[in-house]
This record gives structure tokens, sequence and C-alpha cells, in this order.
């Protein structure tokens, strides 16, 4: 891998507290590597998603990560591109990956979402 790392747009609910300090969290580990990510808040960017094939309430539900190339990765490919990114996160990354252990993880990161966009009265219908 180069030194130089291709940059990646990150779609993410900036109105969710967890997702904003995850993002915090994200960038204090990753140091340098952090500034070839650009974080882009969904809020309010309906078309935009739209435009790039995504949609807004996946959004929401999702994290969604498009790479250098224009390809959109989803759901755990998303963390899984993302975390290998960094050194302390790549272990995790690669764990997370395994066909043992990524459907049940799926499964539970479902089911918070789902717990929290109904709680905040935003689950899409």
């Amino acid at each position: 891998m180069s030194n130089r790392q291709e940059r990646l747009r990150v779609f993410y609910d900036g109105f969710c507290p967890s997702c904003v300090k995850d993002r915090r969290v994200y960038e204090r580990l990753a140091g340098s590597t952090g500034k070839t990510v650009e974080w882009v808040d969904i809020t309010g960017r309906d078309d935009e998603l739209r435009s790039l094939g995504i949609e807004p309430e996946k959004a929401l539900q999702e994290l969604h990560v498009e790479d250098a190339s224009g390809t959109i990765h989803r759901e755990l490919d998303a963390y899984i591109l993302l975390m290998s990114r960094v050194g302390l996160l790549r272990p995790l990354a690669w764990l997370i990956g395994l066909p043992v252990i990524r459907p049940a993880l799926a499964r539970l990161y479902h089911r918070m979402v789902s717990k929290r966009l109904e709680k905040t009265g935003r689950m899409p219908r």
C-alpha cells in the first residue's frame, strides 16, 4: 500500500450524537490518515445522495462510503474500508469481515440503528 491514501467520502448522520462521537474517535485514531477522509453530513442532502445512487432512507440506516473511483460501499463494507486505513483499527476491520462474525454483527448493527431512529422519531417508513 502506498503512503498516499486515496480520498474517501463518508456519508454519516450528523444529527446522531453517537455518529458524531464515532467520527471524532476515528479522526483522533487516524491522525494524518484522517485528512484523506471527507465527512459529509447527510442531513438535507437527499438530492445529492440520490444523484450518487444512495437512497436517503438507507443513508439514515447504514453508513455509506464513496471511494476515489466513485464506488459506494455500504453497511459493514463501509466500516471495513474506513477502519482498514487505520493501524489500530485494521485488526477489527479484519475481524468484522469474517464470515462467522459478519452476519450476526450486521443484524446487531441494524437493530441498534433501528432503535436509535425509532427513539428519535426518524425511522423511515
